[in-house]
């Protein structure tokens, strides 16, 4: 199996080229994003209690966000692997990934993480905001502060990797297709 941690700072790019290499490689991207903002519009229990941390640019807590990832890991029993988007993203739930991939006989096989400059960031997420509906995309103080919190208290991930050599640095900036090759370079490596 191939199993992608695909990470970077909001705005990087990992929703659309997580999209690309899901179709290119076959594999099962999970977004937990796109997991909670599904569960925000119907309003589930865990959708209310997502966007309460959300709105206010913070992490949902760890015990939810595993759950949910064991949950959509069992969804998929005969994948070739996945696309891990937007977890980990501190060292126990990189710990906690690695538990869970190793009782289904698995393992994480690379982070790959794009690399984008802060104002870049910030100005991709301000342009989303204008179409996606998304009101952390619509305030640059809230996208400013995910931006901190991310270098904060994921970052860390970068040395946690690095440790077992399955860290892959990627230039995040240019047009969808140079990003795409080059992550195909990394991901072909392996």
């Amino acid at each position: 199996m191939t199993n992608l941690v695909l990470f970077g700072p909001p705005g990087a790019g990992k929703g659309t080229q997580a999209e690309v290499l899901k179709q290119k490689y076959d594999l099962v991207h999970i977004s937990t994003g796109d997991v909670f903002r599904y569960n925000i519009k119907n309003a589930t229990d865990l959708g209310t209690l997502a966007k309460s941390y959300i709105d206010k640019g913070q992490l949902v807590p760890d015990e939810v966000t595993i759950n949910m990832l064991n949950a959509e890991v069992d969804k998929n029993p005969n994948a070739k692997g996945f696309i891990f988007d937007g977890f980990p993203r501190t060292e126990a739930q990189a710990d906690s990934l690695s538990e869970l991939l190793t009782s289904k006989g698995t393992e994480v096989s690379a982070m790959v993480a794009l690399e984008v400059d802060d104002e870049v960031l910030v100005q991709r997420l301000l342009e989303r905001g204008k179409t996606s509906g998304r009101a952390d995309d619509a305030d640059e103080g809230v996208i400013r502060n995910r931006i901190k919190v991310y270098y904060d208290e994921t970052a860390i991930l970068k040395n946690y990797y690095q440790k077992h050599d399955k860290y892959f640095g990627v230039d995040g900036v240019g047009a969808i297709e140079e990003i795409t090759e080059r992550l195909s370079s990394t991901i072909d490596k392996l």
